[in-house]
């Protein structure tokens, strides 16, 4: 192959993988959005999640500044709000991570898969997301076996159990297997799974 005839070629592979990708970036129209009752219940846990997570994280706020005006106004640094303020950040980091993964807000490789014919790539996305849920799954049973062993150690600034931390991993791994399940669905269905946030 000529140096003349390897410029266009590389353009054009390079204008076909940036299209592909672009293609993947955005919601495929030709797919309609997934209105199964499954999806919907999706769409309202995800929600929810994400209100519970802002409230959450007001909490994290309001604690971290009493905790500064008690140091630096009242010389009386309160011992708890430290303690609740990391017990909040779990919580809104484990609620965060589960939207992501339904609303595709997560860190994904795509180039390889955007360059596969369109039957090969559904069984790629359908594998990815089996992925996730066995991912999801194993959190969801490490986290509980963790709350189980830890549910009689007691947090001293707090007075609740350590498991308390370890339910965080629960909650996060067995909505990350519900909304995985809600794209495989939705990708067996020739839908598209609409973010909750839209």
């Amino acid at each position: 192959m000529s140096t003349s005839s390897a410029a266009p070629a590389a353009t054009e592979a390079s204008a076909a993988l940036e299209a592909a990708e672009a293609a993947l970036l955005t919601i495929d129209p030709t797919r309609p959005p997934s209105r199964h009752a499954f999806s919907r219940f999706c769409a309202l846990l995800s929600k929810a999640s994400l209100m519970l997570a802002i409230v959450l994280l007001i909490g994290v706020i309001v604690c971290v500044q009493y905790q500064v005006i008690g140091r630096y106004v009242f010389n009386d640094t309160p011992t708890w709000a430290e303690s609740l303020a990391l017990q909040l950040v779990l919580y809104v980091t484990a609620l965060g991570v589960a939207v992501g993964v339904r609303d595709a807000g997560h860190i994904g490789l795509e180039s390889i898969v955007a360059l596969l014919p369109v039957a090969w790539r559904l069984r790629a996305e359908v594998l990815i997301h089996l992925f996730v849920v066995l991912f999801g799954a194993l959190m969801t049973q490490s986290g509980w076996v963790w709350a189980r062993l830890k549910w009689t150690d007691i947090k001293p600034m707090l007075g609740v159990p350590v498991a308390v931390d370890y339910l965080a991993l629960v909650l996060a791994g067995v909505l990350i297997v519900l909304f995985s399940i809600e794209h495989i669905v939705a990708l067996v269905r020739g839908e598209e799974v609409i973010p909750a946030w839209n």
